[in-house]
């Protein structure tokens, strides 16, 4: 708990110093303390721990930890507070939680509002931007005031959504705790979270069991419970430490597998099964598949009850009744070989402590390997016009790419597995015009060139396809990151016109990105789909800037499914060798 509140409060203090500070050095201040809290938040012991057995020195230990911030951290575990953040709060007394991840509205905008018209929440900034106080400011517009509120309104819409990599390690933690407790026999967490959606509203838990009042009772005393909302002998509803909803319901064993198809959902793929049995003379629902006289033919196991609807089984991320029905008839001569949760052979977005991730390319390298399974890796920092990231120029790129060679020559010096390959590579800055910031012949020297979107959010449709378009027809591009550049619950993304990107991402053989940052996923599925139907290739990547990042790629294969995507349709399923040729 110490190192989320240490992250927190780090997080903060960047932000406020960049309102409270007029000092030429703050972004170097900000850049330290934000790279502080990303190490700390993938940490895998506790910082408490590591002071209490080394002290400040095994803090100054941990990369990216410097001294003035291991004397911070040593100050939170003695007092549990910061007097530098607490200084920063007293100075600008911003409601900070609310601010600090509204996208589009950074912390120099706030600066201005807050000095000129005393903004210190959202609603003030609401109600201000309402009454069109803030486009009379200098250096405003009423663009910039409408994109205000539109950013208000989608977080408040948003406000209840949970992200699925928010909650996914909780309640995979719950799901195991549940099926190894000895009265249970089956657990199957259902709904949303089991079609791998982006976000969801609550959590639903099946279990069958003999003992229901037992195991209800043994849910709701788990750790992770923070108030019981409701409880009854074979169902409970209760809220966890982190504020979202969880249902668990006891099923019969006969009807667990009609109970997970039904509870998985989504309700039109339900009313589309339902019309299908009774257009066979069968009734079902989640109790089961049953003949007209009432016996069931179906139900303890869901594969069963597709069978006798004469369906091959359709994967619960399929299931939002939009032509899966129609596809998996076992009339139907062509099988749909979905990428699965194991067919990655790398990652092709990732960053090294020479920009803004926070570890080495050595680290990154060997933890892909040994880790997560991975045969390759491309190092993808910064370029020069992401000041922010401390971006690579040409030079620095240069360099890091005789690093790289050499790198992979270590690491495979003494390795009696597969080789594996660290490919150089870049995030080039694709400038407002489409140009790029990375001068042809450097770009020429890399394995493989990313490149995306960083600034300028705002242009016009036309304009930003555009310039997506132009750099899909650079020769040097081989993949577009993040294409829609949308951060899920705090931005649309750029306007775009995602069918003429498509064709042109076919027509150049670019590659698009599905990013597996759960707070992107972007590519959205739909447009997944229609990459997949105009034969444009994809690329599942982490955007990894930790190694524990690497456990996202298991929400970007997600994605890739809901959005039909097969193995084939994947460049990296390819091996290293073969991926290269692939590209342009």
């Amino acid at each position: 708990m110490k190192n989320v509140e240490i992250v927190r409060i780090f997080h903060e203090i960047a932000y406020l110093i960049q309102i409270a500070e007029n000092d030429p050095n703050t972004v170097y201040k900000v850049r330290a303390y934000e790279k502080a809290a990303d190490v700390i938040e993938n940490l895998t012991v506790g910082l408490e721990e590591i002071y209490l057995k080394n002290g400040v020195q095994g803090l100054r230990k941990i990369p990216s930890i410097g001294n003035a911030i291991s004397l911070k951290i040593e100050e939170f575990i003695k007092s549990h507070k910061i007097d530098y953040h607490q200084e920063l709060t007293t100075k600008i007394p911003l409601k900070i939680s609310e601010f600090y991840n509204m996208r589009g509205i950074g912390p120099k905008t706030i600066k201005i509002l807050y000095e000129k018209l005393k903004i210190t929440s959202i609603s003030d900034l609401e109600k201000a931007a309402s009454e069109g106080r803030i486009a009379k400011l200098n250096g405003f517009s009423k663009m910039k005031e409408k994109n205000i509120l539109r950013t208000i309104q989608l977080s408040k819409k948003n406000k209840t959504r949970y992200l699925l990599g928010d909650v996914y390690p909780l309640i995979k933690k719950i799901e195991s705790r549940l099926t190894t407790e000895d009265s249970v026999i089956r657990c199957a967490v259902v709904g949303s979270f089991r079609r791998m959606k982006e976000t969801m509203g609550d959590i639903d838990i099946l279990v069958s069991t003999k003992e229901p009042e037992k195991v209800v009772n043994f849910f709701v005393n788990m750790p992770e419970v923070e108030e019981i909302k409701g409880k009854g002998k074979a169902k409970a509803f209760v809220e966890l430490s982190n504020g979202i909803g969880v249902d668990l319901l006891v099923v019969p064993e006969e009807s667990f597998g009609s109970a997970s198809q039904y509870f998985t959902g989504n309700k039109d793929h339900n009313i589309s099964l339902r019309n299908l049995a009774i257009s066979i003379g069968l009734h079902l629902n989640e109790w089961g598949l049953f003949t007209k006289k009432k016996k069931q033919i179906a139900g303890d196991d869901e594969q069963e009850i597709y069978e006798k609807l004469h369906l091959d089984y359709i994967p619960p991320e399929l299931r939002e009744n939009c032509g899966e029905i129609e596809y998996f008839s076992n009339n139907q001569k062509e099988r749909l070989d979905l990428i699965d949760y194991g067919d990655l052979k790398g990652d092709l977005h990732t960053h090294s402590e020479k920009t803004d991730g926070t570890m080495s390319i050595k680290d990154m390298a060997l933890q892909a390997r040994k880790k997560f399974g991975l045969d390759y890796i491309a190092i993808t920092d910064h370029t020069k016009s992401l000041r922010l990231a401390n971006g690579l120029n040409e030079n620095q790129l240069l360099d890091q790419i005789n690093k790289i060679q050499e790198l992979n020559d270590v690491i495979n010096e003494y390795s009696t597995d597969s080789r594996f390959r660290i490919l150089s590579s870049a995030e080039v800055n694709i400038l407002k015009d489409g140009t790029l910031d990375i001068v042809k012949h450097v770009l020429d020297k890399l394995d493989i060139v990313g490149a995306s979107i960083h600034s300028n959010f705002s242009l016009s449709k036309d304009i930003q396809t555009e310039r997506l378009t132009k750099a899909a027809k650079n020769p040097n591009i081989d993949i577009l990151f993040h294409p829609t550049g949308r951060i899920i619950n705090k931005r649309e993304g750029y306007s775009i016109d995602v069918e003429k990107i498509l064709n042109t991402a076919c027509e150049t053989r670019t590659v698009l990105e599905i990013n597996s940052s759960y707070n992107r996923l972007d590519l959205r599925d739909e447009h997944i789909r229609l990459a997949v139907q105009n034969g444009v290739k994809l690329a599942i990547n982490s955007d990894a800037h930790h190694p524990v990042h690497f456990a996202y790629l298991l929400f970007g294969i997600g994605q890739a499914r809901r959005g039909w995507a097969k193995k084939i349709d994947i460049i990296n399923t390819l091996k290293v060798d073969t991926l290269l040729k692939e590209l342009k």
